[in-house]
């Protein structure tokens, strides 16, 4: 019998519910007492004398008013029988036995004759009666065939047979509001393999997935793995992405831990749990401390780097924050969200240039910021080889301009974000990053203010990122351009590289390059199908991928030290500090002023100008400038 179907045998007002149900129970005691006599006197009422039977039904209301009070008192009446499981037995089995302890007494107390082995039959009568009754709408709602489903929905596939995915199967079996129905079990302990958990197979390891999907026809996978490490969850999801089924994730240990298992908490698996690591966790409160009573100017507020870092630093108590951006929709965005997010924060929001000197000169010595985040940058690859000029103005001098304005009006601490394109650029934008880290080890080298330089990878899901380019190509059904099949580049989400730039803040000394640990990295290509497979497509079949031959200023793989710089760890195991390389800082003074000269012409000199500067970049000339 299905669940809706039983639902309509079942009264709707839950007073009507309760006195039905305490009805049943009157006439439980009733019979618990009656085949307590009965069964003693092995079935046969011409054997149960007289005073026997006087005796127990002399005694009956009172035995039926002590069982209604004490089920009231452990609120029998208040629990959700339709997910009872184990404790919830146990829970009737105390609750007829304190009963049956109030019988013994009374009726002890009046003197009335039973024979001792009646309490214990009335008792066990009584247990199985009620357990009967009160476990009979779990038990209905849980039998069916194996193989067989009695409830709409998709054939399901849970990896992982231990306690979430039991969780989610006996959700999945209780809830009307969870559709599909559980064929099968897959988990690596081969202890469990072959064993049956709650009437569903565990039918095999990982490895037998492609197997038991053609099997058992299953339409969804469900990882139920909140334990596994991020390498684990890696493979496991590249085999259940090659069966074509839909697959969910839950998400971490800390849903066990919190009690929050439940298949309203299983995501769509997205693109960052196949980047095959941890992720960087930091405790936020506790580097934020600098941050809170202080004023806080964040460059490039509206992008996705500053905005996500306004965010943070928004609910740690700032005495302000100063958001800065030359995009005015971005700003007034993140205005909007910060303000009704965090509606007692001291919120100013402006637009305007870095690259203006008079508005950073105004904007510093009016809000007089204690610590200033640096995000904006032209960061555009292939746009900065066609503009190259721009990107020296903006990202250059836009740094320089900033970063002493910051000295000038007593800022304490000075944070660049930077790039690992930085490293041996073979491009104008990566480039001009690595004079904005020389612009701050000079600056550091002279100034009270400590300025610093975080070094991290490409962002996903950040803008301009390839993550929404292929996106939005799948959704137009393609194709998916790719570079290069063996380009390959380092990864990592929105929410670590602002952990990384808020954990440098609170490391700062002065002069650092602060590095995050992004384990191996990614083949673009790899990226490219696994978002199609997870769009529910066929990378080559439904979806083709081109090659497009690399962008001017492009290399196959990005590093993050140069070969000078060496590698210092910090109390984060996974944030690292680069030793800063050594230049001629009067030098560096001088030529920037050349390159000032150069870039303001528009001059078609600006990378040769670059190449003194920065002996490490390749010049790969384009002719649009």
């Amino acid at each position: 019998m299905s669940r809706n179907r039983l639902e309509r045998y079942l009264p709707g007002n839950k007073r009507v519910r309760m006195l039905v149900l305490m009805a049943v129970d009157i006439g439980m005691v009733c019979l618990a007492s009656f085949l307590g006599l009965f069964i003693r006197f092995d079935m046969n009422l011409e054997r149960i004398p007289e005073e026997y039977m006087q005796a127990v039904f002399a005694y009956l209301p009172f035995y039926v008013i002590a069982t209604i009070a004490v089920f009231f008192l452990l609120r029998m009446y208040a629990t959700m029988w339709s997910v009872a499981g184990v404790r919830e037995a146990g829970h009737i089995v105390g609750a007829c036995g304190l009963a049956s302890l109030l019988q013994i007494a009374g009726m002890l107390m009046l003197e009335m004759k039973v024979p001792r082995s009646y309490f214990l039959l009335s008792f066990m009568i009584l247990c199985a009666g009620e357990g009967l009754v009160r476990l009979s709408y779990r038990i209905l709602t849980t039998m069916r065939l194996p193989g067989k489903s009695n409830k709409e929905g998709s054939q399901v596939l849970i990896a992982g047979a231990g306690t979430s995915g039991a969780i989610i199967l006996k959700e999945m079996v209780t809830s009307p509001y969870a559709p599909g129905h559980v064929v099968c079990f897959v988990d690596d302990d081969k202890n469990k393999v072959g064993k049956i958990l709650n009437g569903v197979p565990i039918a095999g390891k990982r490895e037998d997935i492609p197997r038991l999907v053609e099997k058992y026809k299953v339409d969804e996978i469900y990882i139920a793995m909140p334990s596994a490490s991020a390498k684990d969850r890696k493979e496991i999801i590249e085999i259940c992405r090659e069966t074509g089924c839909k697959i969910k994730i839950l998400p971490g240990i800390y849903q066990l831990l919190n009690g929050e298992v439940s298949v309203g908490r299983l995501r769509e698996v997205e693109i960052e749990d196949l980047l095959g690591r941890e992720a960087v966790h930091v405790n936020l409160d506790e580097i934020l401390d600098y941050v809170r009573g202080k004023v806080v100017l964040v460059t490039g507020g509206g992008g996705s780097i500053g905005s996500e870092l306004c965010r943070q630093i928004a609910g740690h108590q700032p005495k302000q924050l100063v958001v800065f951006d030359v995009y005015e929709n971005n700003a007034y965005d993140l205005q909007q969200e910060l303000k009704d997010k965090f509606p007692k924060l001291n919120l100013v929001v402006l637009i305007g240039s870095v690259r203006n000197t008079h508005r950073m000169e105004t904007i510093f010595a009016k809000y007089r910021p204690d610590i200033v985040y640096h995000a904006a940058a032209h960061k555009h690859v292939p746009l900065m080889e066609d503009s190259p000029n721009e990107a020296i103005k903006n990202n250059v001098f836009g740094t320089y301009k900033t970063a002493k304005a910051a000295d000038k009006y007593g800022a304490k601490r000075f944070v660049l974000i930077s790039t690992d394109k930085a490293v041996n650029p073979t491009n104008i934008m990566g480039a001009s990053k690595r004079m904005c880290e020389m612009v701050i080890q000079m600056m550091n080298a002279g100034s009270k203010t400590d300025f610093v330089a975080v070094r991290f990878g490409n962002v996903l899901g950040s803008n301009g990122s390839v993550i929404p380019l292929f996106k939005k190509q799948i959704e137009q059904g393609g194709p998916v351009t790719v570079t290069h099949p063996d380009i390959i580049r380092y990864f990592m989400t929105i929410p670590e590289a602002v952990s990384l730039v808020l954990q440098a803040g609170a490391y700062a000394k002065g002069g650092e390059i602060f590095i995050l640990d992004m384990g191996e990295p990614v083949k673009i290509l790899d990226l490219a199908k696994n978002l199609i497979r997870l769009s529910g497509y066929k990378p080559g079949e439904d979806i083709p991928i081109t090659f497009t031959g690399l962008r001017p200023g492009e290399k196959l793989y990005e590093e993050l030290l140069m070969d000078e710089e060496g590698l210092q760890d910090t109390p984060n195991k996974l944030i690292h500090i680069g030793k800063p390389i050594e230049f001629d800082m009067e030098k560096f003074k001088g030529q920037l002023e050349r390159l000032y000269e150069v870039a303001n012409m528009d001059s078609e000199a600006i990378r040769d100008a670059v190449r003194e500067i920065v002996p490490t970049y390749q010049v790969n000339p384009v002719k649009k400038i």
